[in-house]
């Protein structure tokens, strides 16, 4: 099997997401993601039965036996100036993070 992910498309890809890398990072990221590719490939090539739903997860439940859906609650933390006072920087309350500039591509 040939490269999926061309040296040309991870370059485009890696100016889309910002990315600054030395060819040689560059290189061995697109070897591990043609990797992940083929072991992807390889998967879909397992035969399977068609009456066998597929999952999300490892673990199939019947409706009969499936747990609940649990409601969302909101439980706000009780401290919140303990999480706030770990930040390198605050104000008024709110944690400060550095600006991040954006270019066009």
């Amino acid at each position: 099997m040939s490269d999926d992910i061309t040296p040309e498309l991870f370059t485009h890809l890696a100016r889309l997401a910002a990315l600054e890398l030395e060819a040689q990072e560059g290189e061995y990221l697109r070897h591990q993601l043609n990797n992940q590719l083929k072991a992807i490939h390889e998967l879909e090539a397992i035969p399977l039965d068609e009456a066998v739903s597929a999952t999300s997860h490892g673990v199939t439940f019947p409706p009969e036996i499936a747990p609940p859906i649990r409601d969302d609650v909101l439980a706000p933390y009780p401290h919140p100036e303990e999480i706030i006072a770990q930040a390198p920087e605050s104000e008024d309350g709110y944690i400060v993070v550095p600006d991040i500039p954006h270019t066009e591509l």
